[in-house]
């Protein structure tokens, strides 16, 4: 236990990171979160305004493993490719970076095998990865080859003008053909593996369209106005119509077999020439109704 007495007003998280510089903010993140710190004896959120004089208790960080970045040879598709991004269709079970606690391969390391440059922008172990999908998300995902691409690609996500679409197979009828939900999400304090609809949390829009119904579900199309973590399926399973397959989301009866969600359509503009850039892939072979996951299906849901 390490105690800290505070003498310029700071955010929590932002005060400790530069505390503690050997440790990644995004742990000292998770750190806060887990009730690992107090503040006048009382735990707060990683965002809570400290004042000159507030007292901050902090369990002891326990050092990180590295992160594997052995290149890793294996097949990946290639949706799009020049010299400043790459546009890959990542395959289940392959998770998008290394982390602590992962053992196996992810794309990082795929990326790395296959050479060539790639951006710094996200981080030592991230080199290349503008955004994530989920372990078991299969889809495009966007891959920077330099600082520059990287930048302008971050921005236009954060700027919504990145349009990302997804398919999702769903427990239960959808009876809406084209909705919306608007519902907050944050950390589930009940599961902090969680996400959660939460009037305290941070705005969070998906359009949804119903493509088909099927014998295990409903199959829909989902559009994403923001980008939170978890967002579809947490959205969804407020809904109550959990992605099947979701282990982590959805009930056990409904969570077993490969996850139902799959990134097929993405349109960015080129970060140098300014010219629009859209790909899409197909669902994978047990991607329920893959046959109906087309692309005119999701490329007519929005504007492009």
């Amino acid at each position: 236990m390490t105690q800290i007495n505070v003498e310029t007003p700071d955010r929590l998280d932002k005060f400790l990171a530069t505390q503690f510089p050997d440790h990644s903010r995004s742990k000292i993140v998770r750190h806060i979160e887990d009730g690992n710190v107090t503040v006048n004896g009382a735990v707060e959120k990683p965002a809570y305004k400290l004042r000159s004089g507030d007292v901050v208790l902090i369990q002891d960080l326990t050092e990180t493993e590295a992160h594997d970045l052995t290149p890793f040879a294996m097949d990946i598709e290639v949706v799009y490719e020049d010299d400043d991004m790459m546009i890959v269709n990542k395959p289940r079970g392959l998770a998008s970076h290394p982390a602590a606690s992962l053992r196996e391969p992810s794309l990082v390391n795929v990326l790395l095998a296959r050479g060539g440059s790639l951006s710094s922008m996200g981080g030592e172990f991230r080199p290349g990865i503008v955004h994530r999908l989920d372990k078991e998300t299969t889809g495009l995902m966007l891959v920077a080859k330099n600082d520059y691409a990287h930048a302008a690609l971050a921005a236009a996500i954060e700027k919504r003008e990145a349009h990302r679409r997804y398919y999702a197979v769903v427990a239960g009828d959808v009876d809406r053909e084209v909705f919306t939900i608007d519902a907050p999400i944050g950390r589930n304090p009940a599961n902090r593996q969680q996400m959660a609809v939460d009037v305290h949390g941070k705005r969070a829009v998906t359009h949804v369209l119903r493509v088909a119904r099927l014998l295990q579900g409903t199959l829909i199309a989902c559009r994403l106005e923001t980008g939170r973590t978890h967002q579809i399926r947490v959205h969804l399973r407020a809904l109550g119509h959990p992605v099947l397959g979701d282990a982590l989301y959805a009930p056990k009866e409904q969570g077993q077999g490969p996850m139902q969600l799959h990134a097929a359509y993405l349109a960015v503009d080129h970060p140098r020439t300014g010219e629009r850039v859209v790909a899409f892939a197909d669902a994978p072979a047990d991607f329920y109704g893959h046959e109906f996951a087309t692309r005119d299906a999701i490329a007519g849901f929005g504007s492009a």
